[in-house]
């Protein structure tokens, strides 16, 4: 099932929470909440700037297809067994919200709408795989504000969301 973007946007986008399994901007929802998820580690510059270099230069004379890495076997375990969030921050700007744009709804199929502010809803996490499996019952997705405030009753049912 996907869960539409609209509303007061530039581009309206269509998620697919099916696939973010495969997506290397998943977290485990263990390590979603964690004060030490939140921490950034110190960037070197210099290292920045040579992995830029041999991306841009070396990658690209050299003229190699593009390689998707294989899953390992432990990995592929762990996949089937975990409960994963996605970050919404990515999307959201993708989407490209209009300027004038002052909220957002949350559309629930059981019909108990929800709204959330913009920040809440581009620093906030959808929940779309539980042990390891895609949420049927009471999905696609469910909604957790970043501060994790809502663990324990998070906003589920998700099958839109709208720009106000």
């Amino acid at each position: 099932m996907i869960v539409p973007i609209t509303g007061n946007v530039s581009y309206s986008i269509t998620l697919d929470p099916t696939v973010w399994i495969f997506d290397d901007r998943k977290i485990l929802l263990e390590e979603a909440f964690s004060t030490q998820g939140s921490e950034k580690e110190e960037i070197d510059p210099l290292q920045t700037a040579s992995e830029r270099f041999n991306r841009e230069v070396l990658d690209t004379k050299m003229n190699r297809p593009p390689v998707n890495r294989s899953i390992s076997k432990l990995e592929g375990e762990a996949i089937l067994t975990n409960s994963y969030v996605m970050p919404l921050h990515d999307f959201i700007t993708n989407a490209e919200i209009k300027s004038d744009a002052i909220d957002a709804t949350l559309v629930t199929s059981a019909d108990d709408d929800v709204t959330v502010t913009l920040d809440e809803l581009t620093n906030g996490y959808f929940l779309f795989a539980l042990d390891g499996q895609p949420l049927r019952d009471d999905g696609p997705v469910h909604f957790y504000y970043k501060d994790g405030s809502n663990v324990e009753s998070p906003i589920k049912k998700i099958k839109k969301i709208v720009i106000n």
